[in-house]
């Protein structure tokens, strides 16, 4: 049956039960009272929708609390173990593969390190590689927790670059900072991990990922609007308008911020990245005659620049060159937060990647203050800068959410489960007058 708006009765269960399920989710346990006024629907609505779920395992009860001058009113709350996630972070030297329960308890994690021989990142993701770590990961958490992969909701993967999709092969990652020309990442997934075909993947922008973890759990909770930018051997940003809805992946990384600048490793030139990504910034570093310790990794080897930087014994005196280095790249950071203020003038911008946490704990306030300079004085004063709150992993549970939204936006059913809705009796006349008119 469709309604006058068009959508069919299905459409109406199915996006009461989203209702239902977002309330109990984020603000649960609640009682089936207070579902009511919380998701707009009837009693009997809501009635018929927690028996539903109830029934098929997706809540339960958890405890009673009282009423006034009533029965004690039952709680409800989505049962953790009725459905899992697996997040998949393509990092800057490792593969992060965790897997979750239904509220995103952590049950098994693995970190498999990608070859860092080379200075330069793209040579570090040969694509042959990056799948293989993902496949082995994959199979040891679920061997870790002991979960069937058949009870999994979905596989959630960030990586750096621009996703696009097909047809034929799913999501296409283009990641140029990486070497990555039109890789079908999920036909190759599919082909190497031993998974059931109705397990979907869902891959996206790391950036991407970050954001939706931050706006659901993290620091953007309670904004209408954020930019959550992500800092790591790159620079990465997401735009988020509807808190509840996915954000859009921002190329903010190659924004041109000196005419014939610095290289990037994008290949052109002047970019954001080639000022303030780590990679980036451990070079100028060099150039300018600072020292990394021998062998040491981008996280290692920022961590050193920062520390002589800004020295914990008061006594020691900073290492001017890497004052110097930093200084300069936080005004560059700082041009680059006023044109997304200008831009898009949102609510909160949010830092966030490895890099983005180290650096910010250092230096976030000197970027307040040139971005100040920057950008338009009045949406700039409407504008909050802080650091994300769900740390380093914040880009594994934000891929995990990616097959979690998607679950939900169904109501709680999985893909495969939807059987065909008979369509109306009107629909067969119409079809047959179209073909006796041809």
């Amino acid at each position: 049956m469709t309604t006058r708006n068009g959508r069919t009765v299905r459409d109406l269960r199915r996006e009461n039960r989203t209702a239902v399920l977002h309330r109990l989710y984020f603000d649960g346990p609640m009682s089936r009272f207070s579902l009511g006024p919380a998701t707009g629907l009837s009693s009997g609505s809501v009635s018929n929708v927690v028996g539903e779920l109830v029934a098929e395992g997706l809540v339960e009860e958890a405890g009673s609390v009282d009423s006034a001058g009533g029965r004690p009113r039952t709680l409800l709350r989505i049962t953790p173990g009725s459905g899992f996630m697996i997040g998949v972070d393509v990092g800057e030297t490792r593969v992060r593969v965790e897997l979750f329960d239904l509220t995103l308890t952590e049950l098994a994690r693995t970190e498999l390190p990608l070859a860092v021989d080379s200075p330069h990142s793209s040579d570090r993701y040969e694509v042959g590689l990056v799948v293989g770590l993902v496949r082995d990961g994959i199979a040891e958490v679920l061997r870790t927790a002991g979960v069937p992969a058949e009870r999994l909701l979905g596989v959630g993967v960030g990586v750096p670059g621009i996703v696009a999709r097909t047809v034929e092969d799913g999501a296409v990652v283009h990641g140029q900072t990486i070497g990555w020309d039109a890789v079908p990442l999920e036909r190759l997934l599919r082909e190497a991990v031993e998974l059931p075909v109705s397990v979907p993947y869902r891959i996206d922008n790391g950036a991407k990922t970050l954001g939706q973890a931050e706006m659901w759990f993290g620091a953007g909770r309670g904004a209408r609007s954020a930019v959550v930018v992500l800092f790591g051997s790159g620079v990465g940003a997401c735009v988020v308008t509807d808190p509840m809805g996915p954000g859009r992946a921002l190329e903010w990384g190659h924004l041109t911020v000196r005419v014939r600048g610095r290289r990037c490793r994008c290949g052109s030139r002047g970019c954001l990245e080639a000022y303030a990504g780590a990679e980036a910034l451990l070079e100028r570093w060099r150039e300018a005659g600072g020292a990394a310790p021998a062998g040491a990794d981008e996280e290692t080897a920022l961590t050193a620049m920062l520390a002589a930087a800004y020295p914990a014994d008061a006594g020691r005196t900073p290492d001017a060159t890497a004052l110097a280095v930093l200084e300069e790249t936080a005004e560059y950071l700082g041009a680059g937060f006023g044109d997304l203020i200008n831009l898009f003038q949102p609510e909160r911008i949010l830092v966030g990647g490895w890099a983005g946490l180290q650096l910010g704990a250092r230096f976030l306030e000197t970027v307040k203050g040139y971005t100040k300079e920057y950008a338009l004085a009045y949406p700039a004063a409407r504008v909050g800068i802080a650091m994300g709150t769900l740390g380093p992993d914040a880009v594994t549970v934000g891929a995990a959410i990616l097959p979690l939204a998607d679950f939900f936006a169904r109501g709680g059913r999985r893909a495969e489960a939807e059987a065909p809705e008979e369509e109306p009796a009107w629909a067969p006349t119409v079809r047959g007058r179209g073909a006796k008119s041809d």
